[in-house]
C-alpha cells in the first residue's frame, strides 16, 4: 500500500457521489479500469451514487456492457471526479469532469501533465487495471469484488499488456491477474471477444501484408485510407488494429500505422520492440508508453516527417545497441 491509495480511499469514503471518467477513443484498459472501479465501489458502498460519464464508446469492447446515461450539469458540482488512464486533461472524454468538486487522476502513462487535486501515477505498471487490482488488494478486507468486476479488470490487464508480453509486465502483474482469476471470469469468452476476427477483417489483413512498407533502417509502416476502410467495411477501431499486423517482422523494431480520419486528420499508432517511441509521439501531438504510443498528424507531409524521424531514431538505436532482433 502507498499513501496515494490511502488518500483515494479516504476521498471515496468522504463523498456520497462519485463520477468516473476516462480518455476518448477508449481501449480495454480505459474501459476495464473505469467499469472495474465502479463495480467495486457499487458493491462496497451500495448507499453511494457511482456514475460512469463519457462522451464516446467502443464497438470492439461493447461486450463489457454500456455506460451510464448523461447526467445534468448540476449533478457534477458536489461529486468526486476520478479520471482513469488519461495522461493529459485534453484527452479526457467528458469535458464536464472539471465541474466536479474535487478531481483525482489515476494513471499509468509517463507523466507529462498534472491535473486534478490528487494524483496516483505509476508509469511502470502494465495497465491502469493493474493499479485498480492493486487498490483492491491493498484494502481487500474492506472492499468487495465479484466475477463481473474481475472480468472488467482482467480484460484491461490482458489488452494493455499485450497478453502479458510487454516490458512493464512484472511478477506483481501476474499475481494481481491471478487475484482477478480467483473470481472465475469466463476467460474463454473474454479472449473470443478480443481476438476472433470477422471474415472481412482477415481479408483486410491479407491486403495489408501486401501494402505495408519498410524503411531503410527497418521501420515498418502502413497507411490506411478512408477508401480502404470503406472497401473492407472497417470501423476506425478495426483499422487502427492493423498496427498489430506488423509486430512480428524480424529487425523491424518500430512499426507504425497511419489511419486517415473523416475530418482529414491522421491517427498514428506507434509500436516498438526495445526502442522507446514515446518522445517521438510527443513531438507529433501525442504520447503514451515507451513501446506503445499514439499521435496525430494533419497531412501526408507531416506523416512522412514522422516516418523519417522514426527511421533516424531506429538507425541511432541499432548503431548504439546490440542484441536486438
Amino acid at each position: 500500500m502507498n499513501e496515494h491509495m490511502q488518500i483515494i480511499l479516504n476521498k471515496i469514503k468522504e463523498y456520497k457521489k462519485i463520477i468516473i471518467f476516462r480518455h476518448f477513443r477508449p481501449d480495454g484498459d480505459a474501459i476495464g479500469s473505469t467499469k472495474g472501479l465502479a463495480a467495486i465501489l457499487r458493491l462496497t458502498y451500495p448507499e453511494k451514487e457511482i456514475y460512469l460519464q463519457n462522451s464516446d464508446f467502443s464497438d470492439y469492447l461493447a461486450f463489457l456492457g454500456k455506460e451510464d446515461p448523461p447526467l445534468a450539469d448540476e449533478e457534477y458540482q458536489d461529486a468526486l471526479g476520478i479520471v482513469l488512464d488519461t495522461a493529459t486533461h485534453d484527452r479526457i472524454s467528458n469535458k464536464k469532469y472539471s465541474k466536479c468538486k474535487e478531481i483525482i487522476k489515476l494513471d499509468h502513462h509517463i507523466p507529462v501533465e498534472s491535473y486534478g487535486d490528487y494524483e496516483w501515477v505509476e508509469e511502470n505498471r502494465s495497465s491502469t487495471c493493474e493499479m485498480i487490482a492493486a487498490f483492491y488488494e491493498a484494502f481487500k478486507d474492506e472492499l468487495k469484488i465479484d466475477k463481473e468486476a474481475a472480468t472488467y479488470i482482467y480484460t484491461g490487464m490482458v489488452t494493455d499488456s499485450g497478453r502479458f508480453r510487454f516490458r512493464e509486465v512484472s511478477g506483481e502483474t501476474m499475481r494481481l491477474a491471478g487475484l482477478m482469476l480467483d473470481q472465475k471470469p469466463d476467460v474463454d469468452t473474454i479472449y473470443a471477444h478480443l481476438y476472433l476476427k470477422e471474415f472481412h477483417e482477415l481479408k483486410f489483413e491479407a491486403y495489408v501484408h501486401k501494402k505495408m512498407k519498410i524503411s531503410q533502417n527497418g521501420v515498418a509502416s502502413l497507411f490506411v485510407t478512408k477508401g480502404m476502410k470503406k472497401k473492407f467495411g472497417l470501423s476506425n477501431e478495426a483499422a487502427s488494429a492493423s498496427v498489430s499486423y506488423m509486430d512480428s517482422i524480424k529487425n523491424a523494431l518500430i512499426w507504425i500505422a497511419f489511419i486517415q480520419n473523416d475530418d482529414g486528420s491522421i491517427r498514428v499508432r506507434l509500436r516498438s520492440r526495445f526502442v522507446t517511441v514515446s518522445e517521438l509521439a510527443e513531438k507529433y501531438h501525442g504520447g503514451g508508453h515507451a513501446c506503445a504510443s499514439g499521435a496525430t498528424v494533419y497531412s501526408k507531409a507531416e506523416a512522412k516527417a514522422l516516418l523519417n524521424d522514426a527511421d533516424a531514431l531506429l538507425k541511432e538505436y541499432k548503431e548504439k545497441n546490440e542484441g536486438w532482433l
